[in-house]
Formats: structure tokens, sequence, C-alpha cells
């Protein structure tokens, strides 16, 4: 497969994400199929916004901030949009003015979008309703987070889309990188056509910035899938067409227009149904406003929007071989409401359970997706739908899990599938220790085959988040493997402990919670030894320990005896290396030389896992793949800093040792 770019149009995209091999995508029967890369979903979104934008204003705020820095990027670099048309970048004093830009640059009849987050979509609030009323087609892409209300968290939540549901928008939910791209150019199409600004929305951190296997959209699909811009759109401030905008209106007036405006809005849904067609037929990729998973003899379902939808499928295929008959529903398209399609295929269920990542308190219908799916319900039951009234509401069940990015597992899920089973808790939460709260039970392990997992210790500032990226880049474009890697950072991110996250597997990886099945073990900060980092290592796993020590005993000597007795009990191999010593030694750059630690356990990686060796590729290929991969993260600092990085990974690669097994014993 190749890509056919218009020769005009320059792209400074490399450093956004990386190719995989066209040899893995093989031939496929759908026009434009994608290009395959990894990336994670910021990147995903930049790719699209800027070949199809004229221009974007935007005060980033995490998690959005790399959404909005890659745009900026691009313009530095000089790049121009499909038509031709050079980029603009505008960072006003707040998010309530970077909106305002928005709604200028639209009516002036340019092509824009936003990057947000939290309260910067809350201080936007104001800006959105004259958006929307205006009728400016925008598309704001949004990180989406906890609201500060108790406390400051930069991490996922819904609460601050709930807030802004009724500002006239369109409002679609992805679960990955994946559908981050798709439905950010879905949302451009269905705006376009029906004249209402959309949000395309994504979890903040664990979709922003876990990087995946995907296919991003081809420049030629989108150029023939939007349409030229100049062409599109319309200049509601050009002088030889005056037309008024946003004014005065008294009570003679004010009712009509605001009434008026469900013209526009009655546009949206067949707007949305002709996107999504158009580009499953283009791209093979189809979308829905709901999509349901094993629904159509389910007895128990649970409904959804966002990244924990996908480890709730896995789950639910689990519960199946158990003889459960468990689905699930996501929902993509959460404005407009799809309480047609939500109850088609909820009505037969016996219980359904809907899992919020929000908590208000004050409402006790429950929080928003509840109350729309009992409003649903109700008018499907007085017959107020358009058809025929069902004869029966199942039992609803609904709770609030993964707030703030609270680790939502399998087992949190399990628990509400064995909730609607006893008839528990109507409200409940999951994933922490609370009178609410579902208990646990099982656990399992629902990687795919051939899943390799690593989780590594580290601190923010070691470089080790970045190497995490750049070792899902080669797993996925050397060793042609699905992965997903992500960190988990603090709110307070740069200098305290950060732990990151790294499977690969043969297929699409679902599950969106923190690894308790781990193969390999890193520890890039020694004193992470003095916690529990050996929770969840497999028997015959490994560990990669920074350490000072050129001798296996001194090594040994200095492993807690608790930790000794794990390593023993499990059969676990132990690696070291001083990668303090190879990156002061190494580093050209002084402020690199922390980071440059982070980048020797790359070479580890390469030694410690099998698929070097089960590639089939030569050890030549493998490290010109590795080479391509660190020129992509780092060839803007120059050659010199490419080459260090290097050396770091063949000597990290050569000098990493075992502790010997005698040395260890039984």
């Amino acid at each position: 497969m190749s890509t056919v770019v218009d020769p005009n149009v320059k792209d400074a995209r490399d450093n956004e994400f990386t190719h995989i091999p066209e040899e893995k995508s093989g031939e496929s029967k759908f026009q434009y199929p994608g290009i395959p890369v990894t990336c994670d979903g910021a990147a995903a979104v930049v790719h699209v916004e800027t070949a199809v934008c004229h221009g974007s204003g935007a005060y980033p705020i995490t998690s959005s901030t790399t959404m909005g820095s890659g745009f900026n990027n691009a313009v530095h670099n000089g790049n121009t949009n499909l038509w031709g048309d050079p980029l603009i970048f505008m960072e006003p004093e707040s998010e309530h003015s970077s909106a305002s830009f928005c709604e200028g640059f639209a009516l002036a009849g340019g092509r824009v979008t936003n990057f947000t987050s939290g309260q910067g979509l809350v201080l936007m609030k104001e800006v959105l309703y004259t958006i929307a009323g205006k009728r400016l087609p925008v598309v704001f892409n949004i990180g989406a987070r906890a609201l500060t209300s108790h406390s400051l968290n930069v991490h996922a939540g819904h609460d601050d889309l709930m807030s802004v549901a009724d500002v006239g928008w369109g409002m679609l939910f992805g679960r990955n990188a994946q559908e981050a791209a798709d439905l950010c150019l879905i949302s451009r199409r269905a705006a376009e056509a029906s004249q209402t600004p959309f949000f395309n929305v994504q979890d903040g951190f664990l979709t922003t910035h876990t990087v995946e296997t995907a296919r991003l959209p081809e420049m030629e699909f989108m150029k023939e899938y939007v349409g030229n811009p100049n062409e599109k759109l319309v200049n509601l401030m050009d002088p030889q067409n005056p037309m008024m905008s946003g004014v005065v209106q008294n009570q003679d007036s004010y009712m009509k227009g605001k009434i008026a405006q469900r013209w526009y809005y009655d546009r949206v849904a067949p707007a949305l149904e002709e996107a999504f067609d158009v580009f499953a037929k283009k791209t093979g990729r189809r979308y829905d406003f709901v999509m349901p998973h094993r629904c159509e003899d389910a007895e128990y379902i649970i409904i959804g929007l966002g990244g924990y939808m996908e480890t709730t499928e896995v789950t639910v295929d689990y519960l199946r071989e158990k003889g459960i008959k468990a689905g699930c529903l996501t929902i993509y398209c959460f404005r407009p409401f799809p309480m047609h399609q939500i109850v088609n295929v909820l009505k037969n269920a016996k219980a359904i359970t809907i899992f919020e990542r929000m908590d208000d308190p004050m409402s006790t219908t429950g929080n928003h997706l509840t109350r729309e799916v009992k409003a649903a319900f109700c008018d499907a039951m007085t017959g107020q739908m358009g058809h025929e009234p069902i004869e029966r509401i199942p039992r609803i069940y609904h709770g609030a899990a993964g707030l703030g990015s609270r680790d939502v597992r399998p087992a949190d899920i399990i628990a509400a599938f064995d909730n609607m089973k006893t008839d528990g808790q109507d409200y409940f939460c999951v994933g922490i220790d609370h009178p609410l709260s579902l208990t646990r039970t099982e656990d399992p392990d629902l990687r795919p085959s051939g899943g390799f997992s690593m989780r590594g210790h580290s601190v923010g500032g070691f470089g080790s988040v970045t190497t995490n990226k750049v070792i899902a880049t080669i797993a996925g474009e050397v060793f042609g493997k699905d992965v997903q890697a992500y960190p988990k950072y603090g709110s307070e991110k740069k200098g305290l402990p950060t732990t990151y996250y790294l499977t690969i597997g043969d297929a699409h990886i679902k599950t969106h919670s923190e690894l308790e099945f781990v193969d390999l073990i890193i520890l890039n900060d020694v004193n992470a030894i003095l916690a529990n980092p050996l929770h969840g290592v497999v028997d015959g796993g490994a560990i990669f320990m920074q350490s000072p020590y050129d001798k296996p005993e001194d090594v040994w000597q200095r492993i807690p005896e608790r930790h000794k007795k794990t390593i023993r009990k499990k059969n676990i191999r132990l690696y070291y290396c001083d990668t303090v010593k190879i990156a002061r030694e190494v580093a050209s750059v002084a402020d690199l030389q922390m980071r440059m630690q982070g980048v020797v356990t790359l070479g580890a990686f390469l030694k410690l896992t099998p698929y070097a060796k089960n590639s089939g590729i030569s050890d030549e290929q493998v490290m010109a793949g590795v080479e391509e991969a660190i020129r992509k993260y780092f060839g803007k600092r120059g050659e010199r800093v490419v080459q260090d990085n290097m050396t770091c990974i063949n000597r990290g690669y050569k000098e990493t040792q075992e502790v010997p097994r005698d040395m260890i014993g039984a």
C-alpha cells in the first residue's frame, strides 16, 4: 500500500507517529484502509487536524496540551493543510479567549479547531452557546478530565463534558487512538453538513498519552471526505454580503429564533449517519451511534462511554466462556442522544448497568448518562418514541467508575455483572475502598494471544516514559506486533515516582487497565526495590534493575530478603546494569544525561524479550529500525544526540548481566 500525498503539501508530522512496514497491512478490499502507525491519541488527532484545518486557537490545558503543541509544531515547521493553505496557531490569554478566537475564525469562513480539557472547557461555556447559535461548524478536541471539585486532578473524568452537554454541540466519544482520529474526521463532516459544532472526546491521559497500534486516515482520503474548506465554508463577515450575527432580541423575537434552530438540530443525526456510512465504505472501519457487543441474547448488559468499554468487551467474552449471558453497549454518540438505538438494544435484557466516569450526588435519579437512559425507557414505555410501546423496562443499576483515571479492571466489571445477577445495589462505585464499593472476586488475565507485558518503576524526568514509547514503536514497527504503552503520571508529574506500562500482543489490546500480570519488571529507580515492585510478576518472569555494582553477588546481597523469597519462589531471572554510569559517560548534552538512563533500558529490553530473536529479521535490521524510531523522537536535537542514544542502547544490550541461577538458589 502506498499513500499519494499532494506534492504541494508540506508534512512535518514525522515526529508524531511512526509508520509500520507495509507488508504487515496486506491487501485490503477498501479504498482507504489507513496508514499503519504507532501513536497516541493526541498525535492521531493532530494528524487529522493539521491536514484539514486552516488553524487553531487554543490555550491547551493538561491533558490536551500535547494536541495543542503538536498543531503548533506543524505551524513552526511550515506545514500547510491539504489545499496548500499555511496553518495558523493562536494562543490567547485563556481558554475562554481561545473559544472566542475560534468563533471569529469560523465567522470569517475558516475551518478551525481547539484543544482543551477540564476547567478549560467549563471556562469556555459562555462562548460555546454562541458558537452553536451562530451555526458555526467547528470541532473542538477534548482530553476529558476530572473537574477540580474537592481536589485537583489532571486525569480522566467525564464531568467536564457533562457540564457542557446542554450547549447545543454534537458529542462523540472515542476509546483509543484509532477512534480518536477517525471520529475527529467524522465529526468534521457531520458538523459542516448540519451547521452544528462538535466535540471529539477522548479520555485524558488514558487515551491522549497512550501509544497504540492504529491506522491513520490517508491524506487523499481526508481531502475527499471533508472537502475543501475554501469552497464549503461561508465568510459571514464579508462586507460585500453583509448580515447580522449575534444581535440583541427582545420579547417579540428571541423565542422565535431559538425554537427555529431546531431545524438545524433535526439534521444532525442524519448527517452523522451519512458520515458513518461513507467512512465505513471507504475505510472498512464501521462506527455508529452505539456499538453493541454480544447483546443479541444478553441477559445482563453494561453501558458506558470511553476507554473502559474496551475492557468491558473482553471481560464480556470471558464471562461468555463461563456460560454467563453478558453483553455490553458502547455509546459513541452522546449528543444527539441515541435513545431509539439504546432502547432497541437493551429492551430484552433482564438488567442493565450504567458505568459513568463522574459522580453527581445531588441528582437522586443518577448521573447524566443514567438519567438519559431512564428517560429514554420512560418514553419507550409510554409509546412516545414513534413506535409501539415496549412492555417492560430492564432493572437498571448504575455506578461511578474510573474517576480521575482510577483503575477500572476486569475484576470491577465482573463485580458489576455479579451485582446485577444477585439484585444488589442500585448505585455503587468500583475500584476503591468505600461502603458503596462492589467486592472484587476474580481478576483474570485478559491479554490477547502472544501477550507480553512490562511494568517500569521510575521517577519523572528519567526519560523512562519516552523510552517506553520508543519500545512500543519498535515493537509495532520492527516486530510487527500490536502494542499499547502508557504512563501513570501523578498530577504533580515531574520529579516524582512514575509507573509505566507496555503490552505487546498478536491482536488489538483491549484491556485499558494497570498491569497485574507482568513478564518483565524494570526498576529505573533503585529505591523502588524498597517498596513492592514485584507485585504481579508471572512465574518465570524477569527483572531488570539499575545497579552501580559490577559483581552479581553485590547486586544480590542488596535485594531485600522478602524479594529474594519471591524471586526464588517464582523462578524469576534477575538482570542488572549501571544505566547511570553509561548515561554519564555517553551523554554529550548535559541536560539529556538523566533522560538517557531510561534509554539504556531499551537495550536491555531487546536482550531480555523474545521479539528480536523470533522476528525473523537480522540484528542489523533490528538496529536500523531502532535507529529510525530514535530519530523520530530525538532527531530534532541533532545527529549527535541520535548517535548518543544509539550508543546507550548498544551498551545497555551488551552490558546487561544476569545474576546466576545458582547464586539465587532454588
